[in-house]
């Protein structure tokens, strides 16, 4: 099974490349910060959408989304979860959010900064933001691939 993620798209117009890796996937998995539904109706276009409301989401996509999610493949269980306040602190927060939670794996976003990094047992997985030039080191998103076990595959966005 392959799974895009992506987060912190902002309503900037999303990456030709991005958009044809997700067509081989078999679902989308957005963590956050649309900013507007027309990205996720883009996306939805392409392939299902799992996805969570981020800081930057209004009352139209919170009304549809919830705040944190956890979905199952498999035998595995993966958090989603947006983030929030000081990007220094993201990963604890992030820890905090699904302490009492059992999750193979926790993605995330908010800080635009790529992770794809297993602590105690648990990937944590910050697909960067596939658009943002300015605060990311580099535009990003990534992919998942679970085969007996799940791996995370960030991808930079070349143009």
């Amino acid at each position: 099974m392959k799974i895009g993620v992506v987060s912190d798209t902002h309503s900037l117009e999303l990456p030709p490349q991005m958009l044809r890796d997700f067509e081989g996937v078999d679902f989308i998995i957005h963590a956050g910060d649309f900013c507007t539904t027309g990205i996720l109706e883009a996306l939805r276009k392409i392939k299902d959408v799992k996805a969570v409301y981020g800081n930057m989401d209004g009352q139209d996509l919170r009304k549809i989304l919830p705040r944190r999610q956890v979905i199952k493949c498999g035998p595995f269980s993966i958090g989603i979860f947006h983030g929030e306040g000081n990007p220094q602190g993201l990963l604890e927060c992030v820890k905090k959010e699904f302490k009492d939670t059992k999750v193979d794996v926790i993605i995330f976003g908010h800080s635009h900064k790529a992770m794809n990094e297993e602590i105690d047992g648990i990937l944590y997985f910050n697909p960067g933001s596939p658009n943002d030039g300015v605060v990311a080191p580099y535009r990003s998103y990534g992919i998942l691939e679970i085969n007996g076990k799940i791996t995370g595959k960030i991808i930079k966005v070349k143009s």
